[in-house]
């Protein structure tokens, strides 16, 4: 027996149908809860195309323009809904598009099972037409990936996979299924996975460190909190809230942490890290204590990690024990999720009152407003700013939109600027940065939240790498309202290039097409605006308009994003200008 049958083989029940390996896979697929997938067909994935059209009243497939498209529709789809997002996709250049959305997911932990057709197992390892080691190739980017060859193991294989995907901190995973494991035959019966042995999502809670983070919050004067995307993905949004208001503790928030408390809480301070608020930023060498919730010390929250929270001790909350220690010292780590570990911690520590050390936050704000916010929302010069056009789209839906971006400057914009009352709210590539990614990222949010609006930020650069998808928008009747920030530049290399290299404008400036005729060409209402007096009435139209729509607002060429950080300084050294 092959060990790879070995590792996936279960007890047998006597409740079993006789059917081919694709149909395993859409019945494994419902087993599981899947209503939706995204994907782009192929020969080597045929089989399992010829069954899903059996089965379309019962899972909605939607076809993409590109199999990165198809990714980063799944990945907005898990966003905002807390589901595994699934993808199909063919073998050879099918399966490698998929590898940047691989990437992303994994380094933003978002739960994906992505199928792969491959060639017949006979021909595996000949360079057989569009044969690629899928297994090899998307190891380093997924957090489980395997390859199947016989039919009998495909309801195990995605039974496992499932779990692995949404289980303890999440990630995509793959499954590769040759061709003739596609067509041949099994008797079908799904054990849903419940354990691995030498596989362990969370770890056990230890009663001695929420005793001893205790301690350090009910001693602490100047504490603060860090609040990451571990909040959302564990659902904790609650328990961070009674944990926060006990002890009256400010909380900053990560990119992914976004909209984990609404923006208008009175202990919100502000978004961490390059382009985050004056305040977050110069109070972390002020804090005695440093409380990190769900996330990991990203870089570009840490700036030079020598000079970072130099007076501060470190609690550090976190599911996946490998990021304990990796980039910031943690006196006290607590592991688990914190949906668990919140509750207990709160019930530990006491009321505390903080009034004094919130002001200073609102005296960093204030500075920060004065400087840079008042001139970015509401300019007294005659150009377009990106600000202003966020914060009067975010107004328009009530605060209460679903924000997808691109990457770029209108990214940290949209981060700055757009405002939310709800978690689940804020779909955007943290961790890999991942032009491309809005569109189609977009079209997935608005799948998994179709009773909420869906607007998506994007950079004329960005925007034309995944362009194609606005046929899928057209095709499948997806009402996204997308937002393009042009200002003909790529525009966050421009601007450090303006910062940094003397503004020598290298390869940064777009010569762009007419974005209103190519919208025209797929049948997506369009409006250009270059004034300010016609902003409003431009995003009415949009908010007014029933199905997709695009709002193109040509922004100042020039304008930077402040404050920030430069790159290796510390987060003391923050910029205003």
């Amino acid at each position: 027996m092959e060990p790879q049958s070995q590792l996936l083989m279960k007890e047998k029940t006597t409740e079993t149908t006789r059917m081919s390996g694709s149909e395993a896979v859409m019945q494994s697929l419902l087993k599981e809860g899947t209503s939706i997938i995204f994907g782009y067909p192929g020969g080597a994935i045929m089989p399992i195309y010829d069954a899903l059209y059996n089965y379309h009243e019962q899972i909605h497939h939607v076809l993409t323009r590109h199999e990165q498209g198809a990714m980063h529709a799944a990945q907005g789809y898990a966003r905002v809904t807390g589901k595994v997002g699934v993808c199909l996709a063919t073998s050879g250049p099918g399966a490698t598009n998929t590898i940047t959305g691989l990437a992303d997911a994994m380094m933003d932990s978002t739960p994906l099972v992505v199928i792969t057709g491959q060639v017949v197992s006979s021909l595996l390892g000949t360079d057989a037409f569009q044969e690629t080691d899928v297994v090899g190739v998307t190891q380093p980017v997924t957090k489980w990936n395997y390859q199947v060859r016989r039919a009998e193991d495909i309801p195990a294989a995605l039974a496992r996979a499932f779990y692995i995907a949404r289980s303890g901190r999440p990630g995509p995973v793959v499954v590769d299924i040759t061709k003739d494991a596609q067509i041949n035959e099994l008797d079908f019966n799904y054990q849903p996975v419940e354990s691995i042995r030498s596989y362990t999502p969370e770890s056990p809670i230890d009663f001695h460190q929420i005793e001893e983070a205790a301690k350090l919050i009910n001693l602490a004067k100047k504490p603060l909190a860090l609040v990451g995307q571990g909040v959302v993905l564990g659902n904790a949004e609650r328990e961070l809230l009674d944990f926060l208001e006990k002890a009256e503790i400010p909380a900053a928030w990560t990119l992914l942490g976004l909209s984990a408390m609404p923006s208008d809480h009175p202990q919100n301070v502000g978004m961490l890290g390059m382009h985050g608020n004056y305040g977050p930023n110069i109070k972390t060498n002020e804090a005695d204590l440093i409380i990190a919730i769900g996330m990991r010390f990203d870089d570009r929250v840490t700036g030079d990690l020598t000079k970072y929270a130099t007076n501060a001790r470190v609690i550090h909350m976190e599911i996946d024990p490998a990021e304990i220690n990796k980039n910031v010292h943690a006196d006290v780590p607590v592991l688990g999720n914190v949906k668990k570990t919140l509750p207990l911690l709160t019930a530990k520590i006491t009321n505390n009152d903080h009034k004094d050390w919130l002001a200073e936050f609102d005296a960093c704000f204030r500075i920060e407003f004065n400087r840079i916010i008042e001139k970015e929302i509401a300019p007294a010069d005659k150009g377009l700013r990106m600000g202003e056009v966020i914060s009067k789209v975010s107004s328009a839906f009530d605060d209460d939109a679903v924000m997808v971006t691109d990457v770029g400057q209108h990214q940290m914009m949209g981060a700055r600027y757009f405002r939310f009352k709800q978690s689940r709210s804020v779909v955007t590539s943290g961790g890999l940065g991942t032009m491309g990614f809005g569109l189609p990222a977009a079209m997935g949010a608005k799948l998994g939240a179709p009773d909420r609006p869906v607007c998506v930020f994007v950079g004329d650069g960005g925007f034309q790498m995944t362009i194609q998808e606005l046929g899928t928008i057209f095709q499948t009747k997806i009402p996204v309202k997308i937002v393009l920030l042009n200002n003909n530049f790529l525009g966050m290399v421009r601007q450090w290039q303006e910062l940094f290299f003397d503004k020598r404008y290298a390869s940064t400036e777009l010569i762009n097409p007419d974005f209103q005729t190519i919208a025209k060409g797929y049948h997506v209402p369009a409006v250009k605006v270059t004034d300010r007096e016609n902003l409003d009435d431009a995003i009415r139209q949009m908010v007014e308009t029933d199905g997709p729509f695009l709002l193109e607002a040509v922004v100042e060429k020039e304008g930077n994003v402040f404050p920030m950080v430069p790159a290796g300084a510390s987060v003391s050294d923050i910029r205003l200008e």
